[in-house]
């Protein structure tokens, strides 16, 4: 229990949203851009559902009296209901979307495992046309179905926040080697570079890292119409430096009591991920 404890510590801002604002803050005033992350995930009953939506409700309340704190905050429908009843969790995404319109606050849909995969890109579809401004996605570039999705997003509109993927997904559906995941991501970064609406390149890797800078230099793409994004707790010294360099910058904070769930579950899912954690405890 000590590690996992340590290691949340070092990578969850808080285990409240009183104590995770002034990291935000403090993030902000080193130039970088936040989003806020309450933990949680596959909740079962709609009680706690419906908890989970007044939760993010108070979130956004809260940013919204904030004027050092980006607007902007990450959530996963499974929170809201989604595998309960796709229409309860609609309407709760809608109470929440809402509220985000009136206070200029940005949700992103997380994108979770493939189980959803489609239901979230269905909830966007819905929502989408009547929230443009206050509504994204997650989409994972080792999923084989997400060419398909980054051509159907670059026709929708939204904004779409691309990572490698997490979860352990099998062969059929998802590429396993690294190689043809990089391959994949950098494609897409590209199609949403020429075609997307403000992507956000979701990474630690430098080598994608590196290519998407080469890649808008070729092209001249402005430094403004993107940007990076990366974890907090992980490689601080790197986000400030791509900051420095012009570059669009946003951290992910996460925050709540419901780390250890997360943690351990991101642990038992991919055996990279126990490596890519121990790595990054002495990277910089």
């Amino acid at each position: 229990m000590n590690l996992p404890f340590f290691l949340a510590r070092r990578f969850v801002a808080a285990d409240s949203l009183s104590g995770t604002l002034p990291v935000a803050a403090g993030l902000h005033g080193d130039g970088l851009s936040t989003t806020l992350d309450l933990l949680g995930e596959y909740i079962s009953e709609r009680h706690l559902a419906e908890q989970a939506r007044d939760a993010y409700l108070g979130l956004v309340s809260a940013l919204g009296a904030q004027d050092e704190i980006d607007r902007n905050i990450s959530i996963k429908l499974s929170m809201l209901g989604q595998k309960i009843d796709e229409g309860f969790c609609l309407d709760n995404l809608h109470q929440l979307l809402t509220v985000a319109r009136e206070t200029d606050t940005f949700v992103r849909l997380d994108m979770e495992g493939s189980d959803v995969t489609s239901s979230t890109i269905g909830i966007l579809e819905q929502v989408y046309p009547e929230y443009p401004d206050n509504v994204g996605i997650v989409l994972q570039a080792y999923l084989k179905r997400t060419g398909d999705d980054i051509e159907h997003m670059c026709e929708l509109g939204p904004r779409v926040r691309l990572c490698k993927g997490a979860y352990k997904e099998p062969a059929d559906i998802a590429w396993q080697d690294m190689s043809q995941i990089r391959d994949r991501y950098l494609a897409y970064m590209e199609t949403l570079m020429q075609r997307g609406t403000y992507p956000a390149i979701a990474t630690h890797d430098d080598i994608l890292i590196d290519a998407t800078k080469a890649y808008v230099a070729d092209n001249s793409v402005s430094n403004d119409s993107f940007e990076f994004q990366m974890l907090y707790g992980i490689r601080a010294e790197t986000q400030r430096s791509i900051a420095a360099e012009g570059f669009g910058m946003r951290v992910y904070v996460p925050y709540g009591r419901n780390w250890y769930p997360y943690f351990s579950r991101r642990l038992r899912e991919r055996k990279e991920n126990v490596w890519f954690v121990l790595k990054h405890l002495f990277v910089k």
